[in-house]
């Protein structure tokens, strides 16, 4: 064949060849510079963690790679650089989708019955995204670092068309080093990332996408590894001390020392202690400095003061001279004393603690499992609210901003493996999770699994062992659980190697079990899985609709009240995780279509109680007054009929009023529950909690007429009243309508219409319906029993008044602005996909012109060298070289307007394309040439002929790319 021809599925032979040209010419154009380009350390030597969450490119769906055929194609695949399709660096994504992470498609799609039910009824699927990005040329030398927190599910990773990491967990984090593979000063570097969503680790929710952050970490090659600082801190013989591991990493050239000074702030700011030790590391090694630091009289860290401690590790260059830093990181901890009690249960610092859990996943309405922070926070003060002191997060990592969250808001942490299996792969993902939680005071136990059907058995028992042991080699600290459904009893059974037996459900095992190991301790890792529809009173099955008065339990599980009552009655159970404390998507229970998510939660997904949230107040708040009327009292059409009426409340007695008058006076039952029945009459209930004739507190709800007009209100946490414009910043704004007379209206659910405008966007909306099908990302949600959720963010770089608009027929329009400041996020911008034009192979030296279209064998390559722009020959006798590749047009590049830009060619050239002369320059003096590209095939033959001037050097000297646009840039 010719070599200008394009075959119908592959480029020609070499465009397949013409990526391993790029990878030899790295090595040939690093020898024509200077040597110390490449010896020279970073002239910046402080961290830099950048954001890398704007400006990528998305594509759903696959895009199959063309079939490798031929020996030149076979050749290319087998190399390092030479990824086909969307991997490769070269791909034409010009038509995708522009977007910001984080992002769930799958929350995009709408619900389809013939989807997987525990996925919600959303397609999943395959996605592909790519960003662009150049490095300055001051970073060369740097240790560079590309993490991403989380990819649902299983994701490839390419980094200018080399594959850099395949990852099999949609929940862990990963840093990886891309120093080998960048490239700096005018090139753009690429990042393609290939996410198959089709694969599932759980049978519920799961999302898809790039739904975590993503960051650029550089720093110097003498570094502080990712997770490498390691504080915990330790009370023996009634003194706090504080070991310290650093681990050091040394990526560079040559063995370096250095100092690895040590500082750690009080709660206060205040410097409470300090030291340096020195390590040495070998190129291409790591070592580890340890240091044990002495902290008298800490403050405690506890779930009512979490006192939290800073510690700063600093890696410094000794020298004749001054020291200089040359990295540094920190890490947050708290002083605190964990321990599980056979039988006395749980105790923090030394005093007993019921732990009042919740477990929870991680998607919430409108959002999926792309959470802003500031979601997550108002989600984990909802559950502090109802009495939570405890969550465990089910059943994998959560990100680590909500780890973040839990150590300040001063919440116990079960936190929990995804996967049950001691093979490599899966026991990464493990030790992952350990290094990067184990110097946190929220977490107080390790969970390997969550109802495994091998927990029973032998093979169970052998992979448990190897867990637990892989965990105490990383965190001898803190014990280790699971989840068990069942095999508690089997001869050899995965419990026998746990610190701490988790029963799910299982209520007759609590007390055999206990008696059967009484050294063994306890704790309900899940437990209750009763149903209840936010603002119903009372079931309709055949609307698939379940009353929240707590009497619909699920066929495995009890009650709010009935579960308690099992745990509180037993101080061997260190306490309660409550299946579940938000609904979720996916998993429909009891009911499939048209129900596509949970009923379970003692919050809805928008994160508005649900009755068994006040009935856990009851049980669970200690240190105010709870009392709260249930249901609503808007009953039209039922007047005179019997109506229950229930109270939460941790008070003594309550005293009941309709319309002002006495109607019961009743002592609350041990779960904390008054329940009378009352014939209904529109009015007024009042709810007084007492103690004795004290007035403790009241509650009141009203009969509402028609709804008149909308209100919203921005849930802001504490001391919040203005949004960061950083892009990430978000609000949840609760929608609700009110009557004439400005009482809420429970029983409303007309539809409601958003604008958002100013400094900032509508990212989702929900209401909490399960038998929902609302689009989540539509600007417009019906209220559902009286309530909606529009989630607002900032746009980055925003700054002024965002707004919020909400409309709905026949009532009157509600509008609220919010302050949104500016702020600086630390981010790498995205730069523009440039076609470079690489993958040169270069014919010998000739004295006569050589033939634009001599043909080359498919299968050589010797004959012709290859080589990356800049190529400078030095002089030689003979005049003649070719030089030839292939051009891949984008579409934004083969338009007609299009241009070949070479940035520098030394000596007379003639440009061939397909065999056809498309420039020439005449002159033999080093300059540039611009040539324009008629609109055709995108995969086109170029061959350059280059004639030397006598006695001076000749090639393609400079840069050559494929400009778009009518004029393009100036050389």
């Amino acid at each position: 064949m010719r070599q200008m021809l394009r075959p119908p599925t592959v480029a020609p032979w070499f465009v397949a060849v013409k990526f391993v040209g790029m990878v030899l010419a790295v090595v040939l154009a690093s020898a024509l510079l200077p040597p110390a380009v490449h010896a020279q350390p970073a002239q910046r030597v402080e961290r830099e963690r950048l954001s890398l969450d704007a400006g990528w490119l998305f594509h759903r769906g696959d895009v199959p790679a063309p079939p490798v055929r031929g020996h030149g194609a076979s050749y290319h695949q087998a190399k390092a650089g030479g990824a086909v399709g969307a991997g490769g660096a070269e791909f034409d994504d010009s038509g995708w989708r522009r977007l910001d992470l984080p992002h769930d498609w799958a929350i995009e799609n709408a619900f389809d019955p013939e989807e997987n039910a525990s996925q919600g009824y959303r397609a999943r699927g395959i996605g592909w995204y790519r960003r662009y990005l150049q490095l300055p040329a001051s970073d060369r030398g740097r240790h560079i670092e590309l993490q991403f927190d989380g990819i649902a599910t299983h994701s490839t990773v390419w980094v200018n068309g080399i594959v850099v990491n395949r990852n099999w967990s949609g929940y862990n984090g990963r840093a990886i080093d891309i120093t080998p593979f960048l490239r700096y000063g005018d090139d753009v570097n690429n990042i393609a990332v290939r996410v198959d969503a089709d694969a599932q680790e759980g049978w519920w929710y799961e999302g898809a996408g790039i739904y975590r952050h993503v960051w650029l970490v550089k720093r110097d090659p003498l570094h502080i590894a990712t997770d490498g600082l390691y504080a915990n801190p330790v009370l023996r013989d009634g003194r706090w001390t504080l070991p310290v591991e650093v681990q050091v990493d040394n990526t560079g050239e040559t063995g370096r020392e250095a100092i690895v000074a040590l500082r750690v702030t009080g709660p206060d700011g205040a410097l409470v202690a300090q030291g340096d030790t020195r390590v040495r590391v070998a190129a291409l090694a790591s070592a580890t400095a340890r240091l044990t630091l002495q902290v008298p009289r800490p403050q405690l860290w506890s779930p009512t003061s979490p006192r939290l401690y800073r510690v700063q590790a600093v890696l410094r260059q000794p020298g004749a001279g001054p020291t200089r830093d040359i990295d540094s990181t920190e890490l947050r901890t708290g002083f605190r004393t964990t321990r599980f009690d056979a039988e006395r249960g749980f105790f923090l610092n030394g005093e007993p603690l019921k732990l009042h859990g919740v477990c929870i996943h991680q998607d919430h309405a409108g959002v999926g499992v792309a959470v802003p922070t500031a979601l997550w926070e108002f989600r984990l003060r909802r559950l502090q609210e109802m009495g939570v002191n405890a969550v465990r997060f089910a059943h994998n990592a959560v990100a680590p901003e909500v780890m973040d969250l839990a150590d300040q808001l001063g919440l116990l942490v079960m936190n929990e493996n995804r996967n049950f299996n001691s093979s490599p792969d899966t026991m990464a993902q493990l030790e992952w999770l350990v290094r990067r939680d184990r110097h946190r005071p929220s977490v107080i136990l390790w969970s390997i699994f969550n109802e495994e059907p091998l927990q029973g058995t032998e093979q169970g028992r052998e992979m448990a062992r190897r867990m637990v042991a892989a965990i105490k080699r990383l965190d001898p600290s803190r014990p280790v659980t699971a989840g068990m459904h069942d095999g508690l009893f089997a001869e050899r059974n995965a419990g026998e190697v746990l610190d701490v037996v988790g029963i799910n459900y299982q209520v007759y095992a609590y007390d055999r079990y206990h008696r059967e190991h009484p050294r063994r301790p306890l704790v309900s890792s899940e437990d209750t899985s009763a149903y209840m529809t936010r603002g119903a009173w009372r079931s309709d099955r055949a609307a698939q609709v379940l009353a929240s008065d707590d009497n619909e339990p699920s066929s495995w599980g009890q009650t709010h009240r009935a579960a308690w009552r099992n745990i509180a009655d037993r101080s061997f159970i260190a306490g309660s995780f409550v299946w579940s404390g938000f609904d979720y998507h996916g998993e429909p229970t009891p009911f499939q279509w048209p129900s596509a998510s949970t009923f379970f939660g003692a919050l809805d997904l928008c994160g508005f109680p649900k009755a068994a949230f006040y009935i856990r107040q009851a049980q669970w708040v200690r240190d105010r007054t709870v009392v709260k009327v249930l249901p609503h009292w808007n009953w039209t059409g039922s007047e005179g009929q019997p109506v229950k009426v229930m109270v939460a409340t941790n008070a003594p007695r309550v005293r009941l009023l309709l319309n002002g008058q006495p109607v019961a006076e009743q002592a609350a039952d041990r779960d904390g529950i008054v329940s009378v029945d009352l014939p209904y009459a529109p009015g007024r209930i009042e709810a007084v909690a007492l103690q004795g004739e004290r007035e403790l507190a009241r509650d009141v709800v009203e009969t509402s007429g028609a709804p008149a007009r909308l209100v919203l209100t921005p849930v802001f946490g504490p001391g919040r009243t203005a949004l960061a414009g950083d892009g990430r910043d978000a609000v949840p704004v609760t929608v609700s309508a009110v009557d004439a007379q400005g009482r809420p209206v429970p029983t409303a659910n007309l539809r409601v219409r958003f604008e958002a405008t100013g400094a900032g966007r509508l990212i989702g909306a929900g209401n909490g319906d399960p038998n929902s099908h609302e689009p989540s990302k539509a600007p417009e949600r019906s209220l559902f029993n009286g309530l909606a959720q529009a989630i607002l963010q900032t746009e980055r770089g925003g700054q002024g008044p965002l707004r919020l608009r909400a409309t709905a027929d026949g009532l009157t329009s509600a509008e609220i602005v919010m302050d949104v400041r500016a702020a600086a996020l630390p981010a790498v911008p995205a730069a523009e996909a440039i076609s470079r034009v690489g993958g040169w192979r270069i014919s010998p030296a000739q004295a006569a012109r050589p033939d634009p279209n001599q043909v080359l064998a498919e299968n050589d390559m010797n004959s012709w060298g290859w080589g990356e722009p800049p190529i400078r020959q030095a002089a030689e006798p003979q005049a003649w070289r070719a030089y030839r590749t292939s051009l891949r047009l984008r579409a934004d590049r083969n338009d007609g307007r299009g241009h070949l830009l070479f940035r520098e060619i030394a000596g007379q050239a003639e440009v061939w394309v397909d065999g056809i002369k498309i420039g020439e320059k005449t002159s033999a003096a080093p300059g540039p040439l611009r040539v324009p590209l008629a609109q055709g095939p995108g995969w086109r033959t170029m061959t350059v002929l280059v004639r030397a001037a006598p006695g001076e050097p000749s090639g393609l000297t400079g840069r050559v790319s494929i400009e778009r646009g009518a004029a393009g840039p100036s050389p």
